[in-house]
């Protein structure tokens, strides 16, 4: 399943912004950002996946660009979908990797 380059490219640049460590991994079926093992955002075809804390998620979800990720048919705890429109912004994708980032290092 291939996924959107231009979006990966873009995460990329935001994440050089950060002082902690990313790592990339191939995984459901798209591209994802790791921070120490944990997930905090990837690219599934042209949508982007965001780990989210279950305190915030129903704020996001009331995003028109936000629905529940829902790549098992079912939606599945603590992951969205964001679509294009939520992320023409470099502001607006910063959004979504500093939630991915919070959700992350609240695992550890």
């Amino acid at each position: 399943m291939a996924f959107d380059e231009q979006l990966a490219n873009r995460i990329r640049e935001q994440l050089r912004f950060f002082s902690e460590d990313f790592t990339e991994k191939k995984m459901f079926g798209g591209l994802c950002f790791l921070y120490k093992g944990k997930m905090t955002v990837g690219i599934v075809k042209d949508d982007l996946m965001v780990r989210v804390l279950s305190d915030v998620i129903a704020t996001e979800l009331a995003k028109d660009a936000v629905r529940p990720m829902d790549f098992t048919k079912r939606p599945m705890k603590e992951f969205v979908y964001v679509s294009q429109n939520g992320i023409k912004t470099e502001a607006e994708l910063l959004h979504y990797i500093e939630l991915g980032l919070a959700h992350a290092k609240s695992k550890l």
